[in-house]
């Protein structure tokens, strides 16, 4: 069978689709992965796969959008899959509309957050659920990353049977690692006892940024990690200014490393996870610090909120928050022994929940089992 797996960027295709197409590889068929061209694709295409590109757009700009959608049309007749698994909100839209447009037998997608859920206008929300009802018609399988995601997806009628198949990430990568916690803190210049708070996202407003840089002003004891950098697609303002503003009260507290493929080290030489999002998926990093047994300390929000349990495993503050994102801070870093209790209880759970095999041996029984379904409604034989 041959499957496209279509995201909207390069960064996702990496971090978020490629395990996914490695399963589905391994049960023997051919995965075709497509996304906006950029230098992470490299990466996919040097275990062999290969990855078309497509422009993509991360915006409602309409010509962009159908730059987008007719170069989609023309390499799924060109490609003639047996099934299309689109991802993230706009790209999954153009995927499934130009799938069913080119006779797709199966249709499959996994949501990563609705746009409807995001700030923006009201015009734009109600735009996005518009979209969200007609292509969920179009949708043989509805999978969401999250529970409260499908649970909006059945309540507002957008696919019937929506099923929540969460994130996973592998516990044998991400761990404690005494060895490697000392030999990155070396390279850091960062004292053993020194408090280690670590950021992994991008440098966006949503995730928080601002509220982090400000509250850690009143959390004098620790260092900031902070991992990532600004997609050329990413929108919305600049956190220059935040920056240069946090340089000068932090001093060298304030670690800012870009860009890092060694994300399992340096989470094994942190000492607290945090991700104050303004709004969430399920996400990635959180699975990751909680295999590494660190405390989180995250927003009150979708997604985390369903990992996080509050004064269990981390501990949840409102979004758009200073002083209690400082406290809980404040909190963890002056506490040793909790973060090691909290530490511990987050490895358990994410054991249990947000194991990367057993998410991937679901979601590959999911798509195969409804091509199989699909296949048999569209064979010979049915038709006649």
């Amino acid at each position: 069978m041959k499957i496209l797996e279509i995201t909207n960027v390069d960064f996702s295709l990496t971090h978020f689709v490629l395990p996914l197409m490695r399963a589905l590889r391994a049960q023997g068929h051919e995965v075709v992965g497509v996304c906006a061209d950029g230098p992470l694709v490299a990466q996919t295409r040097a275990e062999g796969f290969r990855v078309e590109t497509v422009p993509f757009v991360r915006s409602y700009a309409p010509l962009g959008q159908a730059k987008a959608f007719w170069a989609l049309l023309r390499l799924i007749k060109r490609e003639k899959p047996d099934m299309v698994h689109a991802h993230m909100p706009i790209s999954g839209i153009l995927a499934r509309v130009a799938a069913k447009l080119c006779g797709v037998p199966c249709i499959a997608y996994t949501c990563h957050g609705f746009l409807f859920n995001q700030p923006s206008s009201k015009a734009r929300q109600r735009l996005s659920l518009i979209l969200e009802k007609l292509c969920g018609h179009l949708t043989n399988l509805y999978l969401t990353v999250s529970q409260e995601e499908a649970e909006d997806a059945r309540r507002l009628h957008i696919h019937p049977h929506p099923v929540a198949i969460g994130n996973g990430r592998s516990s044998t990568l991400f761990k404690p690692d005494a060895a490697t916690r000392a030999r990155i803190r070396a390279e850091l210049d960062t004292e053993e006892t020194t408090p280690v708070i670590i950021a992994v996202s991008r440098l966006v407003r949503h995730k928080g940024y601002p509220e982090l840089l400000a509250a850690m002003e009143s959390v004098p004891q620790a260092e900031l990690w902070i991992v990532g950098e600004r997609l050329q697609s990413d929108h919305g303002s600049s956190l220059d200014a935040c920056f240069h503003k946090a340089r000068a009260a932090l001093g060298s507290r304030l670690k800012c490393l870009g860009y890092r493929s060694d994300i399992p080290a340096l989470l094994a030489a942190a000492d607290i996870f945090t991700l104050p999002s303004h709004f969430e998926g399920l996400p990635m990093s959180i699975i990751e610090a909680m295999l590494t047994e660190l405390p989180v300390v995250s927003t009150e929000i979708r997604g985390p909120r369903e990992q996080v349990v509050h004064n269990q495993t981390g501990l949840l503050v409102p979004a758009n928050t200073v002083a209690p994102l400082a406290a809980a801070l404040r909190t963890l870093t002056l506490n040793p022994a909790l973060r090691r209790r909290m530490g511990a209880a987050g490895r358990k759970r994410a054991l249990e929940l947000f194991e990367e095999e057993n998410v991937l041996n679901k979601t590959v029984r999911l798509l195969l089992g409804q091509a199989q379904k699909t296949n048999r409604v569209h064979s010979p034989a049915h038709r006649s």
